[in-house]
């Protein structure tokens, strides 16, 4: 697997297709504009650039570029049928959505297609919302043309989650064990760790800075101390400290890894988490990108041998950056109410669906109601 480093590209405007130069109803003209009998002021058109820009911070970059797919697959759709997709019709959506469930025709080649996921759909659905409201419409869910289509899929179509499998405590280990000490090792060590201990997102653990305000694109810092680590994340949910304490011997404890990889680095501001020169001996100045994360796990898994009675495409297919958050959640044997707020969930249900491992039958409600 190479060395991932993320370069700076350029990104279409917020719900604009990056495929199709056609595409000519895009939020970003239309979405915050003046009204005629101001326009022209040089201070108010400032603030419209700025507003536009708090507009585009209030999803992820990951969540825009896939409403942005969204509305490009749907706009081609469309077009595909003859209609337009502008503005909204719940009829022409219904269709839509049976399309991408029955998989009878969903790519621009017209040719049958694999059908999506209930989520999938639902995502769709929601990344064309949020498309229409960026284009001033509003798109009605519960008109009978798509909510009726949309329960009839869920009832038809749906399935239980595919969980990702847990990195369990040993599994962290072996997998460790496979990396060399050289720079770019201890990097990948702390990543394994600090996502570990911490039950981070990956596109947590690579948004991270060495202080606060370090970098535009920050998604938090850290702050290390004598008992441990103090992460400030500006994460999924909102802003959260995760607590990472030293571990029992430096060979396995995350803060020790982190204050490592900091030392030969040499870094001691903006990112964290940066590639490594091809012979893996300096550190660059460009932020990973949180797929490194993930080719770091499916590798290692790989090379540790676990999981080994599988082939390797499944032990691929088992394992993602969602595993880490699933092994502290299986493993960490404490009151579930501090693994809640480690991992930032509102609802200890939502913790519960990270765990891959636990007593199920611990409160046997059998038992005591008298049977």
């Amino acid at each position: 697997m190479s060395e991932n480093t993320e370069k700076p590209t350029s990104e279409p405007p917020i719900g604009s297709s990056p495929n199709e130069d056609s595409e000519r109803d895009g939020p970003d003209g239309e979405a915050l504009s003046l009204p005629s009998f101001v326009a022209g002021s040089g201070t108010l058109d400032r603030l419209v650039d700025t507003a536009r820009d708090y507009a585009r911070a209030a999803a992820s970059d990951n969540t825009l570029k896939a409403y942005a797919k969204d509305w490009a697959h749907f706009a081609r759709w469309c077009r595909m049928k003859g209609a337009e997709p502008l503005p909204p019709s719940p009829e022409m959506i219904g269709l839509y959505l049976a399309d991408l469930a029955s998989g009878s025709g969903t790519s621009p080649s017209q040719s049958a297609s694999r059908p999506l996921s209930v989520s999938t759909i639902d995502r769709r659905l929601s990344g064309l919302a949020w498309n229409y409201a960026q284009r001033g419409f509003t798109l009605d869910r519960k008109n009978r043309h798509i909510a009726t289509v949309l329960a009839g899929i869920k009832r038809k179509h749906a399935r239980p989650p595919v969980q990702k499998a847990a990195i369990l405590a040993e599994d962290i280990l072996a997998m460790i064990a496979t990396l060399p000490y050289d720079l770019r090792g201890l990097r990948d060590r702390a990543i394994l760790l600090l996502g570990y201990a911490g039950g981070l997102r990956r596109s947590e653990i690579v948004s991270l800075d060495v202080h606060k305000d370090d970098t535009p694109d920050s998604g938090g810092w850290i702050e290390i101390m004598e008992k441990g680590a103090l992460l400030t994340l500006n994460a999924k949910t909102g802003w959260r400290e995760v607590e990472i304490g030293r571990g029992s011997k430096d060979q396995t404890c995350p803060v020790h890894a982190i204050e490592q990889w900091l030392h030969f680095a040499k870094i001691n501001f903006g990112p964290v988490f940066v590639g490594t020169s091809r012979d893996g001996k300096r550190a660059s100045e460009n932020r990973l990108n949180d797929k490194h994360v993930a080719r770091l796990i499916k590798r290692t898994v790989l090379d540790a041998g676990i999981r080994s009675e599988l082939t390797e495409k499944e032990r691929l297919a088992l394992f993602s950056g969602h595993s880490l958050r699933a092994g502290l959640a299986s493993s960490a044997e404490v009151d579930e109410r501090y693994v809640q707020k480690q991992l930032g969930h509102a609802s200890a249900e939502m913790t519960r669906r990270y765990q891959r491992r636990r007593d199920r039958f611990r409160v046997n409600l059998t038992k005591a109601a008298g049977l």
